[in-house]
């Protein structure tokens, strides 16, 4: 029986079970079906419920996938768990051959993964291309981390004592990971933590389950253990709730929306798992009066617009110094009106549709609301075909509109004019966001001390808000969360600290005095 539930059908049979007739046969045939990925083996829901996997290209449906409950999440703990002390007690050149064995595996496997990007999250065939090289470099990254478990030491004030401080992985890792880049995200959420000893199960977004369970398939032939990297597929408030509040896992680690970080953290709270929280932005780009307004159009283009601006880092409030705003501002809406918009497999197309629905209403709705309070529209303004929308550019909104204030997340970004540079700074921090910012300058002393003085986890003299780096810290102040992700931060952020001392007796008056 089929019923409506968040926008998408539902029904109470198991991707497993043979179709009900020819029909349906046919139909089945070109649709994906995937299951829960637990214990290195696919399976259905308890409940065999399934949901539907929609492509935003066509917003026709692409497959399905296990729709799980806490019965699943259940499982996958267990399954985590079971796995953990044989995992963590590898020898650390152990994981790192395992885990750039994974590397290689995504590589090998990386047409499969650029189909289910491009057709699952309306991924360009150059930005799934991308997420498949970053993601590998993540794994080789992280790799490399499994042998730097560094620990210390500290001279005690009490005779013949030493105190030692060793790190030790946590134990069960909880992922949650978001559309908007499905694949490189999760690799980079449990690259790190896998590397550290952790065990993980992964909740991807209900949107692109498809390539979370294709991961898993190709870790676990890599060489991955059963139950070292699990994942349970379906919507947060039947799994991804019991997931993060049960008492048997140690971290959580998300990517998403600010509203849905402050319930993570609030489920989590009462077994005071620790968070580490990737969050909203809003993020400011200050472009300088010394730059030239066509080149910094030409890099501002991409930061805001890259993936459809669905992207937790794109540019989105611009702050131009007066001089050269309107110039910028002109010349931005013109390059982003000739961005291609096409087939996805075309490398020449920029970007492709938004995500769903909802996503596309929300753009629709923030744009008019700017319009009809006084900003004008220098391009886009309107969806171009299906789910996607025109790159959108406008001039001066004010700064109580809800695309100045809230997280558009599509092709929209705003221009405001500012008297000097100390407006622009304080104009950057008036947001509660504090992700990502950018700076285009060529006065090296004036752009390393908006850095210092804007209030962001990251700072780009230079460039525009997005950038990545596999070491690099990822987090941000305020509404944006709270942790970091890369590198060694990751691997601090999923383990323990324990401090042991050890008493060494008086050690005898023979002892004292050797050298």
């Amino acid at each position: 029986m089929r019923t409506e539930d968040g926008g998408r059908r539902t029904e109470q049979a198991s991707v497993f079970g043979p179709p009900s007739s020819v029909k349906q046969a046919m139909q089945l045939f070109s649709l994906l079906h995937t299951g829960h990925f637990i214990a290195g083996q696919e399976r259905p829901s308890a409940n065999e419920a399934i949901f539907e996997v929609l492509n935003p290209s066509s917003e026709a449906q692409l497959g399905t996938a296990a729709r799980g409950d806490a019965a699943d999440a259940e499982t996958a703990v267990q399954a985590a768990r079971r796995a953990f002390p044989g995992w963590a007690s590898l020898p650390p050149a152990a994981r790192e051959r395992i885990l750039l064995q994974t590397a290689d595996a995504v590589e090998a496997n990386a047409g499969r993964f650029i189909d289910l990007l491009i057709d699952e999250s309306g991924s360009t065939i150059s930005k799934a291309r991308h997420e498949v090289t970053y993601g590998a470099n993540l794994l080789r990254a992280a790799a490399g981390e499994a042998r730097r478990l560094y620990g210390d030491t500290f001279p005690n004030d009490k005779p013949h004592r030493l105190s030692l401080v060793v790190r030790e992985p946590m134990g069960v890792v909880v992922a949650i990971s978001p559309f908007n880049a499905p694949l490189v995200l999760l690799v980079k959420m449990i690259a790190f933590a896998l590397a550290a000893g952790n065990c993980v199960i992964a909740k991807p977004s209900e949107e692109t389950p498809l390539v979370a369970v294709e991961l898993a398939r190709v870790l676990h032939q890599a060489g991955l253990p059963p139950g070292v990297f699990n994942v349970v597929t379906g919507y947060g408030a039947e799994c991804g709730t019991a997931l993060v509040a049960h008492p048997g896992i140690n971290a959580i680690a998300f990517t998403g929306s600010t509203a849905t970080g402050v319930r993570i953290a609030q489920a989590a709270a009462p077994h005071m798992h620790r968070l580490q929280l990737e969050l909203g932005g809003k993020n400011p780009l200050l472009v300088l009066a010394d730059i030239d307004p066509v080149a910094a159009a030409e890099t501002a283009v991409v930061g805001a617009f890259f993936h459809g601006g669905q992207i937790c880092m794109s540019s989105a409030r611009i702050l131009a110094e007066r001089s050269i705003a309107r110039p910028f501002a002109e010349a931005l809406a013109q390059k982003a009106a000739a961005l291609p918009l096409g087939d996805l497999r075309d490398p020449a197309t920029a970007y492709g549709p938004l995500i769903n629905r909802a996503a596309l209403l929300k753009v629709e709705r923030h744009v008019a609301d700017a319009v009809a309070q006084g900003a004008e529209l220098l391009s886009g303004g309107q969806p171009q075909h299906g789910l996607t929308y025109r790159p959108t550019v406008l001039w001066q909104p004010p700064r109580q509109t809800a695309v100045w204030c809230e997280e558009t997340f599509g092709p929209v970004t705003a221009v405001v004019p500012v008297a000097d540079l100390d407006e622009a700074i304080a104009l950057a921090n008036e947001s509660d966001y504090g992700l990502s910012a950018g700076i285009l300058t060529n006065d090296l002393q004036r752009g390393l001390t908006a850095a210092r003085r804007i209030r962001s986890g990251a700072v780009h003299v230079g460039m525009h808000s997005f950038q990545s780096d596999a070491l690099a810290p990822i987090g941000g102040y305020g509404l944006s969360g709270y942790g970091r992700s890369g590198g060694k931060y990751s691997v601090e952020q999923f383990t323990e600290l324990k401090w042991i001392s050890v008493e060494l007796g008086d050690g005898g008056p023979e002892t004292e005095g050797r050298g």
